[in-house]
């Protein structure tokens, strides 16, 4: 069994330096891709803000849900997409993106608000929110020199006075432009996509889905669908049969 050692620095207060493995061939000369860095690891900092935001929020709070079944349809579309934009897709759209995305979007209302029955609402509102950095080519790093964050978390010195970054700006704007417009397109499009793509475990939970519709779905089809806003009923049964199904199991935040 193969074990991959990824070296860390230690900073103190629980931070750590690690290095982001590089994503393609090592240039013989000129400077190193930014994948040659280090990153700043907060993982720490990040259980302090979930332990902060389970006290806060709605027992029944559907944050953590809604970032689930991101990362699934992330990834479920990213198989319908070809190279090399598929590889910018899964990068633009990190895990670590997608969590800073919804720490901050949880930040900037009540907490009330994301109750498990507002789930499909919620997740809306994140994708638009993502939508709208990737727009913009702007999603600040949550923890470094982040004036707003709660006192509650106690967080080191070194983090309150660092320097804001902005976590997209390795990306140039056309790419970001094409995954803010393929994220909409996913989220219009999900139930389809996830019908598509997702394991044949999930038919037997969607009433009059068969396995031949499965079968009849090409890829090109998913382009020619109308856009518009999605359907609520339809996004309510498919999320209720993924959860049933625990086909984004391995999606979970970590």
């Amino acid at each position: 069994m193969a074990v991959r050692l990824i070296p860390a620095i230690p900073l103190g207060d629980a931070l750590y330096l690690t290095a982001l493995p590089p994503e393609g061939p090592r240039p013989p000369q000129g400077p190193q891709p930014p994948e040659a860095l280090w990153g700043l690891n907060a993982s720490r900092q990040e259980q302090r803000l979930l332990s902060w935001l389970k006290e806060q929020a709605p027992a029944s709070s559907c944050h953590l849900k809604c970032l689930q079944i991101l990362k699934g349809l992330r990834d479920l579309r990213g198989q319908g997409l070809e190279e090399p934009f598929c590889s910018q897709w899964g990068r633009v759209l990190s895990s670590y993106v997608l969590k800073t995305a919804l720490f901050s979007l949880l930040l900037q209302g009540p907490l009330e608000a994301w109750d498990e029955r507002f789930l499909v609402e919620r997740l809306e509102d994140l994708v638009l929110y993502l939508r709208g950095c990737l727009r913009k080519q702007v999603l600040m790093h949550f923890f470094l020199g982040n004036p707003s964050l709660p006192e509650a978390l106690a967080l080191p010195r070194f983090l309150k006075e660092a320097a804001p970054v902005n976590l997209l700006a390795a990306f140039d704007g056309p790419t970001l432009d094409l995954a803010a417009f393929q994220l909409i397109n996913t989220w219009i499009q999900a139930p389809h996509i996830i019908r598509m793509y997702s394991s044949p475990r999930l038919s037997p939970g969607i009433p009059g889905f068969k396995d031949k519709s499965r079968r009849n779905f090409s890829k090109s089809s998913i382009t020619a669908l109308p856009a518009g806003s999605i359907n609520r009923a339809d996004w309510h049964l498919v999320v209720t049969a993924a959860r049933a199904q625990e086909i984004w199991s391995d999606a979970l935040p970590s």
